[in-house]
């Protein structure tokens, strides 16, 4: 009898526990990315009374309960933070906190710092892979994210340009013969623009047009000399001279106003193998066209993309990925231990994390300008409080009724 205290000890202690993990629980109601925990009771070695043959067992109470964070998937919010970041399936963001130590976390509510830094919101910088020169390798380490800060965009010169059109298979040679022309702005080494216009004539020879490109004389120190060629069509409207192996039409632009470097413009006319040039019977018109070079421009914002990409957006329109966050999977996730601020580190049972781009190898996915709720269900665990506030008080029940007894038998001596 006197080995109840004991084993109802033991009871109240597991009880308090369980509802300390409850209590936390709820506390992290709505903590981005938390995972609940759950609480796994187990009993103590029993005794044997009488023989010893297992006829009649009495347990020595409760151990001290285990308790088992629950990596289920939460539900996806969408937020207002550009760089907000919702982890949708398996895996972790892979951290770096002041001290150099990797961490994990499930938290995106990301942020940037003064210096371009991509960290959460508790300041552990976020790793991943930044943009090295035009590309980004994802095959290298992982390392810290800089996003550009108020950062120019260079202007790029343009090289080549191209017209999807169709030119009139109907048209009259005249006099005068049917034109058409178009103009497309280009840009030079210093971003300033220029127009280059191609103007079209039907010539008398059949399926045949001429076309001029010019550039406007104020733009150039010298008057320009305009470069002119002759298309020429087959008998089902295809493009066939210049071929697509031979050599397209270049306008060289040399003494521009502006400073900036000579420019050498190719005409492209094919897309492949593919013409981008017709001639049937409708109306001549443009129905796509297109430059390789930019203007300068200022960084506008910065934001994150489905995939883990960020993306820096400029004012000339243009979108550029700037770094890729990395992703790290675990395969026993629930022996990672809590060390607060949404991120948990490796302990000894842990596997070897696997660090990949988002999507691949098993890896769950990002999405963009959302965060993971918590998985804390308030009615499942306001049910398990209930429970554990009734087996707390049963177990107190017994060290009272006990200790009645015992006063009972102390008694029997007086």
């Amino acid at each position: 009898m006197f080995t109840s205290f004991s084993t109802a000890l033991s009871a109240l202690a597991a009880h308090s526990t369980a509802v300390d993990v409850v209590g936390n629980n709820l506390a992290n109601l709505n903590t981005p990315g938390f995972k609940a925990s759950a609480v796994a009771f187990y009993d103590l070695v029993t005794q044997s009374l009488g023989a010893g043959l297992g006829e009649t067992q009495v347990g020595f109470g409760v151990a001290r309960p285990i308790t088992v964070r629950q990596f289920s998937q939460g539900a996806i919010q969408t937020s207002n933070g550009p760089l907000d970041a919702a982890i949708q399936g398996d895996g972790f963001l892979v951290v770096k906190n002041a001290a150099g130590n990797t961490l994990y976390s499930r938290g995106g509510n990301l942020q940037v710092d003064k210096s371009g830094n991509l960290m959460t919101a508790t300041g552990e910088k976020v790793q991943g892979w930044t943009q090295q020169g035009n590309t980004i390798s994802t095959i290298g380490p992982v390392g810290d994210i800089v996003v550009p800060v108020g950062s120019l965009k260079a202007a790029v010169a343009s090289t080549s340009f191209s017209f999807d059109m169709n030119l009139n298979a109907a048209g009259t040679t005249g006099p005068p013969p049917e034109t058409f022309s178009s103009s497309i702005e280009v840009f030079d080494s210093l971003g300033t623009s220029h127009t280059v216009t191609v103007a079209m004539t039907k010539s008398a020879t059949a399926n045949q047009w001429d076309y001029s490109i010019s550039v406007p004389d104020t733009d150039v120190s010298a008057p320009f000399t305009p470069v002119t060629g002759s298309l020429t069509f087959d008998s089902s409207g295809k493009l066939t001279s210049p071929a697509s192996t031979g050599t397209m039409p270049t306008i060289t632009i040399p003494g521009l106003k502006s400073g900036a470097a000579d420019m050498s413009l190719t005409w492209n006319m094919y897309n492949g193998t593919t013409n981008r040039i017709t001639q049937f019977a409708q109306p001549s018109a443009i129905s796509a066209n297109s430059q390789d070079g930019s203007a300068a421009a200022q960084l506008v914002k910065v934001g994150l993309a489905d995939g883990g990409k960020i993306l820096a957006q400029y004012s000339n329109g243009q979108q550029t990925i700037v770094g890729q966050v990395g992703m790290a999977s675990v395969r026993n996730p629930e022996s990672l231990i809590s060390v607060g601020n949404n991120n948990y580190q490796l302990s000894a049972r842990s596997a070897l994390p696997a660090i990949g781009v988002p999507g691949t190898g098993g890896r769950g996915t990002i999405m963009g300008g959302a965060v993971e709720n918590s998985t804390v269900d308030i009615a499942k665990e306001f049910t398990n409080l209930i429970v554990l506030q009734r087996g707390y008080e049963a177990n107190a029940k017994v060290i009272t009724s006990v200790d009645e007894l015992s006063q009972d038998t102390i008694n029997l001596k007086r």
